[in-house]
Order: structure tokens, then sequence, then C-alpha cells
């Protein structure tokens, strides 16, 4: 995932975590509300998050575990999705899982921290 191009937004939702590497496992894609703004893109997909006012829409997990990788890992061939640019193996997946899940988190909690802080009554 990266910033999308309404950068001041992205950075506000994101903080200084503007990239990192989330999981695919979908070939699917949504257009984004009026009134809204994208704030993550892919090269698979070009609405991947985006805000309006207080509200977030995600398209990628950035909930992911460990434990639901491996899940996954052993659901895949039982779905039967052919391998892709944007649906990633089990061995795709399992790869430098740790940082990837360390980075993943850390746009995680950025992005929820600023969600919540939109929850608050003024």
């Amino acid at each position: 995932m990266e910033a999308a191009d309404a950068a001041p937004l992205a950075t506000e939702w994101l903080g200084s975590t503007l990239s990192f590497e989330a999981f695919h496992w979908h070939g699917e894609t949504f257009s984004i509300p009026q009134g809204a703004t994208r704030i993550l893109k892919s090269a698979h997909c070009a609405n991947q998050a985006f805000v309006r006012g207080p509200h977030l829409g995600l398209q990628c997990h950035v909930e992911m575990t460990d434990s639901m990788i491996g899940t996954w890992c052993e659901q895949w061939a039982a779905e039967g999705v052919p391998p892709s640019a944007s649906v990633q193996t089990p061995d795709q997946m399992q790869a430098g899982l740790a940082a990837r899940i360390a980075a993943m988190r850390a746009a995680a909690d950025r992005l929820y921290a600023r969600w919540i802080r939109g929850l608050v009554s003024p």
C-alpha cells in the first residue's frame, strides 16, 4: 500500500507510515463514495482506503496476525483462487512475515487511533 495523491490527508491518518505491505487475496475493487478522499492505493487496486469526515473505509487487511495468515495459507488451496498479481500464494504470504506484520501493525495503529479520535463528540 502507498499513500494516495491526497498526501496531507493521508499523512493525517497514517503519520509517517505512508507505505507498507498489506496482504492480498482478492481481485475485487470499488469506487469511493462521493465526498470521500482516497488515502491508500496499490498497484492492483486504486482504492484501498478512503476517508469521509470521521469515517474510514478499507479494502486492504491491516488487522492481520500471523495466526490469521496461517489460516489463510491452510485454506488457500480450497478457495480455488488462481495466483495472480493481486492474489498471494502461501509462500508469498509467509515470506518475511514478522517484518511485514510489524510495518502493517504500525499503519493499523495510526489509522485506528485517528479514526477513534473522530468518534469523540465535540
